[in-house]
């Protein structure tokens, strides 16, 4: 049952689509991507996700799973092949929800808040705000290679957006953010992440990612 048909709704350029591409390509499970445009967007995405009418939407077996993290539960608990994204200890994995979840609530909003202030006063509050939320997360690398320690799970594939495209944002706003000098576990975590074959397969090439957020930023500025 588990192994039948599995569809992804995207877009290529989302950190949210990639964490469910992610997890499953280390499971080893077969799925079709269908593309979405979300400036024209779908029957079919309005039909399986008709509450937030976003992506990425799972459909497994003709049944919808939306909201990334629920989906990355899901398959890791639909199919145990493959290495385990959430860890089997019950303390554990509610620490790797709890980090998973700070960064979709406060790291993610805060590093788009730069690209969307106005005026310098704004910027350097903006900035000034994701570093904090940044050095929360270079605290919880102490001693560790990934955030789940050995290997990649959860919190890892959630950390998506600081692995990519916050180098992204950063070369677009022109602003210094994720450094060497003031983050370096997270640069080197950062490093480890995007060179693990899976991780560099998946996701898109940093310079195809700028043109496509350069393009985005012109229309909507």
């Amino acid at each position: 049952m588990a192994d039948q048909e599995v569809k992804l709704l995207g877009v290529w350029a989302s950190p949210f689509s990639k964490r469910v591409e992610i997890a499953l390509k280390m499971k080893g499970i077969s799925y079709e991507y269908v593309a979405q445009d979300l400036s024209n967007k779908s029957p079919e995405l309005l039909k399986y996700n008709p509450i937030h009418k976003k992506v990425p939407v799972l459909v497994h077996n003709g049944k919808p799973i939306c909201e990334s993290l629920v989906i990355l539960e899901y398959i890791d608990e639909t199919w145990k092949s493959g290495p385990s994204i959430l860890p089997k200890d019950p303390y554990a994995r509610a620490m790797a929800r709890f980090w998973a979840k700070f960064i979709d609530d406060k790291c993610f909003p805060s590093i788009w808040k730069i690209r969307k202030s106005q005026g310098e006063e704004e910027r350097e509050k903006a900035i000034e705000e994701a570093k904090e939320q940044l050095a929360i997360l270079e605290n919880e690398l102490k001693g560790k290679k990934f955030f789940s320690g050995d290997e990649i799970g959860l919190v890892d594939i959630a950390a998506n957006f600081i692995a990519l495209w916050v180098g992204v944002v950063q070369e677009l706003v022109g602003v210094e953010l994720l450094t060497k000098e003031k983050f370096p576990r997270l640069c080197e975590w950062s490093d480890d992440y995007l060179n693990s074959s899976i991780i560099k397969e998946t996701l898109p090439a940093k310079d195809e990612l700028l043109d496509r957020f350069r393009a985005m930023f012109q229309r909507t500025d």
